[in-house]
This record gives structure tokens, sequence and C-alpha cells, in this order.
């Protein structure tokens, strides 16, 4: 038998490594990560933006003015949707000790009747007449920053009601007990709202305002003027609310 020549072993050879040459190169494109990227599907761009989009249109958040009340600050925010409150919440309100309790028990109440009123003319919370106090002031000035023109038909009255309110407040009238001011709202002439910023507390002051105040605040919006009656019990504070509350309406002019 002859033995292989040399020279045929070493083309034969040759000729196997070009063929496993070829057949890497062919292979290499299925593993080339620029091939694979390009292979996966591209998502138009913006293609989620219509979501966030629809869920904002017609919708305004406005947050009021901090009220700073004897037991700590409150403040309240608004949803307005096409110029009607959706939502009131206080993203302040008293807390610590029996603050917290009362806190607990008021501002659910009081987000309540301010989405109910579509107006800071809501009642007091009995027990919390100072963080009502303070709720009512923080809502008001929210309600003085709803854009004007959001109204649908259906919302016209109550934004109509809330865009031309006025907030004026009297000057600080000296009592024996202590001082005594009156902020009102005033709409389409009349006062909507009256509320005393300040009145006397320490001792036997504080209970005897919390009883007097809420009624002098009511009878202000019944009379649409000073000329009011004096609380029993309450002589000098409800004689410093009258002057207090004459010097706002002269402010409101009349």
């Amino acid at each position: 038998m002859k033995k292989s020549h040399p020279i045929r072993r070493a083309v034969l050879a040759t000729a196997a490594t070009v063929s496993g040459i070829v057949l890497l190169l062919s292979l290499k494109p299925a593993s080339d990560p620029g091939s694979a990227a390009a292979a996966v599907p591209r998502q138009p761009p913006g293609a989620a933006a219509p979501q966030g989009g629809a869920q904002a249109a017609g919708t305004a958040t406005v947050t009021g003015a901090v009220a700073q009340t004897q037991y700590g600050p409150v403040q309240v925010r608004l949803t307005v949707n096409n110029g009607k409150v959706t939502q009131a919440e206080a993203v302040q309100a008293p807390s610590g000790g029996q603050s917290t309790q009362v806190t607990a028990d008021a501002v659910p109440k009081l987000n309540q009747a301010a989405v109910a009123a579509q107006s800071a003319q809501i009642d007091a919370v009995s027990g919390a007449t100072y963080t009502s106090a303070g709720y009512k002031e923080s809502l008001q000035s929210a309600l003085d920053k709803v854009p004007a023109g959001g109204g649908s038909g259906e919302g016209e009255q109550g934004s109509g009601q809330a865009q031309p309110a006025r907030t004026v407040t009297g000057a600080v009238a000296q009592t024996q007990y202590g001082p005594v001011q009156v902020r009102i709202t005033v709409s389409g002439g009349k006062i909507t709202q009256a509320e005393a910023v300040q009145a006397p507390s320490g001792g036997q002051s504080t209970q005897v305002t919390a009883d007097a105040v809420p009624e002098l605040n009511q009878a202000a919006v019944a009379a649409g003027s000073a000329d009011i009656d004096a609380v029993s019990g309450a002589t000098y504070t409800s004689g410093g609310y009258r002057q207090s509350l004459q010097s706002a309406l002269d402010q409101a002019g009349g």
C-alpha cells in the first residue's frame, strides 16, 4: 500500500480549515448584538402620553393659605373639576395631645361640608371651634385661587358664587378681655361668611369665646350689617365684634 503523499495531506488540511472558517462566518450574524437589537419592535414615540393627558383634562388643584389657630396651623387643598369642588382635604391640621383626636373627628366632616356647600359657608364642628374657623379661612383662600372660566353649564351657579367673592378683615377692636378682629366674605353685596380671626382667650374667656363667636358669626350673616345683638354673658366680646365687623363692612363698601 502506498503512503499518502505529504503535499496531499497538506492540501486536505488547508481545505478543511477554509471550510470551517466559512461556516463560522455564515453563523456570525445570528449572534451579532446589533442584529438582535434591530429585531426588537420599537414603540411609537409618545404612545403612553394620551393616558396621563386624559386624566388631567379639566382638573385643577389649589391650596389655600395657612390659617394659624390657637392649637396649630390649618391648610386646605381643593380639587376642582370644571368649576366644581370634587374633593377637599386638610394638608395641615392641629395635632398632639387631645388635638389629634379632635382633628381626626372634625376634618372629615369639614371636608364633606366643603364639597357639599361648594363654598366656605359651612358650619363649625362641635368641639372643634378653632380648627373649624381655621379650616374655613384656608378654604376661602383656596376658593379665591380657583381659575376663572372653568365651569360647565351645570357648574356655573356654584362657580359664579365663588368667583366674585371678596374677603375683607376689619380693624382690631381692643376689649377688656383681649382683642377682637372680624373677617367677612362678601358676594353679590351680601355677607356670605363671618368669622373672628382674633378673640379673647385664656381662663374663662376661652369658653366664653367658644360659645359667643359662632352666634355672632351667624348673626352677622343673617343681618348683613353690624346691627346685631350682644350675646348674653359676652358683652365685651360682642361689643368688640360689632366694632371690627363695622370696620370690615366699611372696607367692603358698606
